[in-house]
């Protein structure tokens, strides 16, 4: 089983669930290769100027930072899997590979990964899994993940668990890329893509389970804003428990939020690119 569960023996445990890594790590948790890490700091969610970016966000387990290779600027160079490890600061599992000329380096691993699979990179090259290449180069319909926005710019787009993008046509130096979300954008056809799919697609049925877990992810309890005064939050205030009390959500700071509201600013620089926007009242 992918997935894992615990005998009901606390409230908390009963429906906690974790990813069963011994079906998928080829070694422990704890030792990546010293020489790809670096110490990090934990800024909890705080910018340089020492102001909370993002809420609801501190504390937790300390965590050693793995350097990932988006880039793959080794062209042409037969590489092979090592070993298949996890990573504390993304969802998908990483895979330490060393290329022809003895060099290591930790690649994002997609699914079905193992020591001993083989991958190159190229301009264009077999259309298999794991290998990578330009999209233009692509046949229609392939599944890639590790996708590049612009020309040598670094893998930006679906590296999360379980995510793959499908290359939906060709046309004029551009290719029309399907997301997850519904969206369909234009990317440069000399960007990169690794075909398959993101590792460790499992992770979306975990289940936390109780709250002392989700402190070690640092992740601080997160607060209603109907339980706040109207000072502190647009849905604050009222007797007793208040609905909302307006037509539309709001964030904090009264910008249109939740229930399938548009968040895209209008004159975004990338709107050229977009052929056909999320759809989203059916996302979920």
């Amino acid at each position: 089983m992918a997935i894992k569960r615990y005998k009901p023996t606390s409230n908390g445990v009963r429906n906690m669930t974790v990813v069963n890594y011994k079906e998928f790590l080829t070694t422990s948790k704890s030792s990546p290769l010293k020489s790809l890490t670096k110490g990090t700091k934990n800024t909890a969610a705080r910018n340089n100027r020492g102001r909370i970016t993002s809420r609801f966000r501190g504390g937790g387990n300390k965590r050693l930072f793995r350097n990932i290779d988006f880039k793959f600027d080794k062209l042409n160079i037969p590489a092979k899997i090592e070993t298949v490890e996890y990573d504390p600061f993304r969802s998908a599992f990483i895979s330490l590979v060393v290329y022809a000329d003895g060099e290591r380096r930790y690649i994002l691993a997609w699914k079905g990964v193992k020591a001993g699979d083989k991958f190159v990179v190229a301009e264009e090259t077999d259309v298999e899994i794991g290998n990578r290449m330009k999209l233009k180069n692509i046949p229609v319909g392939t599944f890639v993940y590790n996708v590049e926005i612009k020309p040598n710019g670094g893998a930006k787009l679906a590296r999360s668990a379980g995510n793959s993008i499908e290359v939906a046509a060709l046309d004029e130096g551009k290719v029309h890329l399907k997301m997850p979300s519904g969206e369909v954008r234009k990317v440069s056809a000399e960007a990169f893509a690794t075909i398959g799919e993101a590792s460790n697609s499992d992770h979306k049925l975990v289940n936390i389970g109780k709250a002392g877990r989700a402190r070690q992810m640092r992740r601080r309890p997160k607060v209603r804003g109907s339980a706040m005064n109207p000072v502190d939050h647009p849905y604050g205030g009222g007797e007793g428990r208040a609905g909302v009390g307006m037509r539309r959500l709001k964030t904090k700071w009264g910008k249109p939020a939740g229930k399938g509201q548009k968040t895209r600013r209008p004159k975004k620089y990338s709107n050229s690119d977009i052929v056909r926007h999320r759809n989203y009242k059916k996302r979920k």
